[in-house]
């Protein structure tokens, strides 16, 4: 398989499993523990909000960039070096945009409207995820274009690019361009891109492991069959 062809399968599944895939049950034979679970910052937090859930997972290699408030001293970047930066990378592509605005604003900033997400569209990006709010969701709706944000807001001051392809921290989750970002309604998880192949595989494993178990619990007519059930099953287990 391609790497897209990968990350196209990588879709099929819910982001929950791939975050048990990569960290979660470090002790587990399925799992990669590509990081320490509670203290490396790998998935997003509860603040983050997915706005299309009915759209199901997108998977894509990082762009990142921030934005805040404009800076006199500093007017270099513009979002066309973000188009850049999107053109540029391996496709398809999820931009990580990290707002960094003062508190008195933060709030308020209806950042990527429809231009931004047209945009986005059209150099191959699949969603954004921001630790902020935007706006335009009833016009980007129809785009069929994920976005994982804190919240909406209808409007917005002047604003600014101040870096394009740096590391990011959005609502829990440290993020540098390149890695791999897997997102639906549940949040998101990164990864890094040469691990691909291993998350999928590992996840295809998971998924029918599982789906076993739960026809077997299914069956179970009391709480011991269903201990029955879970015997010689460690992935997970509470028993």
């Amino acid at each position: 398989m391609t790497d897209q062809e990968i990350l196209k399968e990588l879709e099929r599944y819910d982001t929950p499993s791939i975050t048990n895939v990569v960290a979660t049950y470090p002790s587990d034979e399925l799992c990669l523990g590509l990081y320490n679970p509670w203290t490396v910052n790998w998935y997003t937090d509860q603040t983050i909000k997915c706005m299309y859930p009915e759209l199901g997972a997108r998977v894509g290699y990082a762009v990142t960039c921030i934005y805040g408030l404009p800076d006199p001293s500093f007017n270099r970047l513009s979002f066309m070096d973000v188009a850049d930066a999107l053109d540029a990378s391996p496709k398809p592509t999820i931009l990580a945009l990290e707002q960094k605005f003062p508190p008195q604003v933060a709030g308020k900033v209806g950042l990527a409207g429809g231009n931004m997400t047209t945009t986005m569209k059209t150099l191959g990006c699949m969603g954004c995820l921001s630790n902020g709010p935007s706006r335009d969701i009833d016009e980007i709706r129809p785009m069929k274009f994920q976005y994982l944000l804190t919240g909406v807001t209808p409007g917005h001051g002047d604003q600014a690019v101040h870096a394009v392809n740096v590391p990011v921290s959005i609502c829990g989750m440290d993020v540098a361009p390149g890695e791999i970002i897997h997102m639906d309604e549940n949040g998101a998880v990164k990864f890094p891109a040469n691990r691909m192949a291993d998350v999928l595989e590992n996840v295809q494993k998971l998924i029918e492991h599982e789906g076993t178990l739960q026809e077997r619990i299914k069956k179970a007519t009391s709480a011991a069959e269903i201990r029955r059930a879970h015997r010689g099953e460690e992935y997970g287990d509470e028993n």
